[in-house]
């Protein structure tokens, strides 16, 4: 199916904030053939669920720009759903940032996620701007604003970012970047329901209402998403690790991991969550049972 112009639908900003619950997945850009065949395995499984977008993300240290770009415009060209690129400070000088925005305008691409991003050396390494660029995800937002015609999305941490001063310094940040023109944010991985519900409270307590979409990481790998948690500065409790104890087989790995992130997406949406952003890894399976577990049907 090939998309309308996606200048003509509403934004995503629009769709989370007026529209009935949102569900978006995130795909990152392949490494090789194999890669790119998974991917769009993946997104021709999950297109029947008419996702309100999905998202395509950006390599450590920009080191995917033109690659995210392309699958970008290719999801917005050839399928029925509202694709949103990535887009980081790192790497990149002002003028180059918004050559990005104009290549994505070229794509068919209307919807942006604008983050500060993480050094090549990990989010908890020293930040170093570069010369010419910026040091904040909320100049990267008010760059795109300048620039026009793009919803805005940004990133949020449940469990404060890896760099922050504190949990409610890092909620500081989650409102400039609204105040800089984001119209919806999107949450790092998380595994526990209050993580997400301290978050949205902080904010709100400051006078924000920007939507928080949680980010839901479906446990197939435990050793990889461990590592992927540690990486972001989430923490994977103890009481989900062990319910993993004994488990050696995928398939038993893949079940109950299932069952911790359908209970997970029960108890944000419970909480009031506005949708559920799903990592896929670039693979559908776990996710479809998630949706079969809650009743989402395509």
């Amino acid at each position: 199916m090939v998309a309308a112009p996606q200048e003509h639908r509403r934004s995503i900003g629009q769709l989370v904030r007026e529209g009935e619950r949102s569900i978006s997945f995130e795909f990152m850009p392949p490494k090789d053939e194999a890669g790119v065949e998974q991917l769009w395995s993946a997104i021709r499984d999950l297109e029947p669920y008419q996702p309100t977008f999905v998202s395509v993300t950006y390599g450590a240290g920009g080191t995917t720009r033109d690659t995210t770009v392309a699958i970008t415009g290719r999801i917005a060209r050839e399928t029925s759903m509202r694709a949103m690129g990535h887009l980081t400070c790192v790497g990149h000088t002002r003028e180059e940032l918004s050559d990005i925005l104009e290549a994505y305008r070229a794509a068919g691409v209307r919807d942006v996620l604008a983050l500060r991003g993480d050094p090549k050396e990990g989010p908890t390494a020293p930040w170093t701007p570069t010369p010419g660029g910026f040091t904040y995800a909320s100049e990267l937002v008010a760059l795109a604003q300048e620039v026009g015609g793009f919803s805005i999305g940004v990133a949020a941490f449940p469990e404060g970012h890896p760099s922050a001063e504190s949990k409610d310094a890092d909620a500081r940040v989650l409102v400039a970047k609204a105040e800089a023109g984001a119209q919806f944010a999107v949450t790092q991985l998380f595994f526990r329901a209050a993580d997400y519900a301290d978050l949205v409270a902080r904010v709100r307590a400051l006078g924000c209402d920007i939507p928080i979409l949680p980010g839901i990481m479906p446990i197939t790998n435990l050793r990889q998403v461990a590592r992927m948690a540690e990486l972001s500065g989430a923490v994977l409790p103890d009481e989900v690790s062990a319910r993993f104890d004994g488990l050696t087989e995928p398939a038993d790995v893949r079940r109950v991991g299932v069952e911790v992130a359908t209970e997970l997406c029960q108890q944000v949406l419970a909480l009031g969550a506005p949708g559920l952003h799903f990592y896929t890894l670039n693979r559908s399976r776990a996710t479809l049972e998630i949706f079969e577990a809650l009743r989402i049907t395509a």
